[in-house]
């Protein structure tokens, strides 16, 4: 529950209006009583008829020609606060990173800048990277506009294909578009290599070897560094259901906290070892056949699905904002506390969730009251957003019977 705070001089700015974002507002409302201002290209469900944020729409906000300009005039606008910008999505954190010196005048800007950024996203510096701190991952390789036509991939089917620039290929639209594709054979992965370079989208495609095991077997991790460059914040999470509709797959749907200690110590090493700061985002997948966790991407933010943190009883806002704004001092807490989250009904969650041991855990929680779905906060309700919320949750039983397969393929 917020609390009556004193006066705070400062305001978050958190550029995104999805599901990310409203768990971020409901954090700095939680431990401030701040109402952050949201800015986004158009106003999602998630974020709408909210109390706990204020919205701005600014179309375009994604393209630089446009992302610089409108910054600079919000900090004319909030010219008496110390403004805190954060980005809750992959082409928004990669905008402010590229233009960190400009955004450093009138903002606080906690993210790296793009030297390393370029390090960690390029997929050839990531893999030689991940090889210097034993981090595991899927056998990989890349296929381009120029050579897919004659490609066959060095491992065994099923695979996965998914694009190598983010950005463009959220730009971009051809029929059957989805997130991530999955190719039984070589017939569906030439179908599926031609529609997508049939679009737009002209960039490398990742190809990766499939890992085996349903959706329990992913793990996510979100940690905090702070700015002098020590990890202050890790915490853990075991998905058990992840969406499964063309554009929300990968995309986390219920998840438990979970803990491993030597997982941890080897992401905070390497994050301190490079020199990062800010959020950081891990995804993986535990490999049955030689027990390892497989790294798939660092993303260079929080998480879709981070509020399962702050849910844990550990505000991530609260860290960024006492560390960068308030200037307390922080000690490292790796989050042992067991919660559920979740943003889909728990009807859809026992039916086609398949891991028995963690649907049993799942249960455990809600029956302690340890869960939380961060779209519903009960400070923040009213008729017109419980209407809203109740239709999208409805959604989610027909999109899990019309796209849910239960063979393991996620991303």
């Amino acid at each position: 529950m917020a609390t009556e705070q004193p006066f705070l001089p400062f305001l978050p700015v958190l550029l995104g209006s999805d599901m990310n974002a409203y768990g971020m507002a409901r954090a700095f409302y939680e431990a401030y009583g701040i109402k952050p201002l949201v800015l986004g290209r158009s106003h999602l469900t998630a974020t709408q008829d909210s109390h706990i944020l204020q919205f701005q729409e600014i179309d375009r906000l994604n393209e630089q020609d446009v992302f610089a300009p409108a910054l600079a005039q919000v900090a004319k606008q909030y010219a008496d606060k110390k403004l805190l910008l954060l980005a809750c999505g992959d082409d928004y954190a990669k905008l402010i990173i590229k233009n960190k010196p400009a955004l450093q005048e009138h903002f606080t800007v906690p993210y790296i800048d793009e030297s390393l950024m370029d390090e960690i996203l390029l997929k050839e510096n990531f893999y030689k990277m991940c090889d210097k701190y034993d981090f595991k991952y899927p056998g990989t390789t890349t296929v381009t506009a120029d050579n897919y036509d004659n490609f066959t991939p060095p491992f065994e089917y099923p695979i996965i294909l998914k694009a190598s620039n983010s950005v463009e290929y959220w730009a971009c639209k051809f029929p059957g578009k989805k997130k991530v594709f999955v190719a039984h054979d070589e017939a569906e992965k030439t179908a599926i290599l031609k529609a997508i370079y049939s679009s737009s989208y002209q960039d490398t495609m990742i190809i990766q070897e499939f890992i085996p095991g349903d959706d329990s077997y992913m793990r996510v991790l979100n940690a905090y560094v702070g700015k002098d460059g020590k990890v202050k914040l890790m915490c853990l999470g075991n998905p058990i259901l992840e969406e499964h509709s063309p554009e929300g797959i990968g995309s986390y749907a219920a998840i438990v906290t979970t803990y491993d200690k030597e997982l941890m110590d080897q992401v905070r090493f390497f994050l301190e070892d490079i020199g990062y700061t800010g959020f950081a985002n891990f995804d993986m997948k535990y490999d049955i056949r030689d027990k390892q966790y497989k790294l798939f991407e660092i993303n260079l933010r929080n998480g879709r699905s981070s509020y399962y943190v702050t849910a844990s009883g550990h505000n991530l806002m609260k860290y960024v904002a006492d560390d960068h704004m308030l200037n307390i001092e922080q000690e490292v807490t790796y989050v042992e506390d067991k919660h559920l989250w979740m943003v889909i009904p728990k009807g859809v969650l026992f039916k086609y969730a398949s891991n028995e041991k963690l649907k049993l855990e799942a249960k455990k929680l809600i029956s302690e009251g340890k869960y939380t779905n961060s779209l519903y906060y009960n400070e923040d309700m009213n008729t017109k957003r419980w209407v809203k919320l109740t239709l999208n949750n409805l959604n989610y039983y027909r999109k899990y019977k019309k796209y849910f397969n239960n063979k393991g393929l996620s991303e």
